[in-house]
């Protein structure tokens, strides 16, 4: 499938484990796993980070999982069923950034030289 296939993979695990893990331990178990595939699929160490970060992010308050939106219910006080309908919009938005930044290696890479 080559390097979009890769990424588009990449974004699917971490964003899985996004939600299931917090972002220090699934960058320390899987960062050395896939860092080094990206690196052969000529992925930037930079952008591929950037990518990681945010599919990670768009885990952490993901529903049914994410930690972070459990969270934000808790301190908001509301019951997580009623919160579901405004977070879609949020998650969306969250995507839609996160697919522009993988599909555009510039955004993350273009300052550094």
């Amino acid at each position: 499938g080559g390097a979009a296939m890769f990424m588009a993979a990449s974004i699917c695990v971490f964003v899985i484990l996004g939600s299931v893990l917090e972002g220090i331990p699934a960058i320390v178990l899987f960062g050395p796993l896939m860092f080094p595939i990206a690196r052969q699929m000529g992925i930037h160490d930079v952008h591929y980070a950037m990518v990681v970060i945010l599919s990670m992010g768009v885990g952490l308050f993901a529903p049914p999982f994410g930690v972070g939106y459990y969270s934000a219910c808790a301190v908001s006080r509301i019951h997580p069923d009623e919160g579901m309908k405004p977070i879609l919009g949020y998650i969306a938005a969250l995507m839609v950034g996160l697919i522009i930044v993988a599909g555009v290696p510039w955004i993350s890479t273009g300052f550094l030289h």
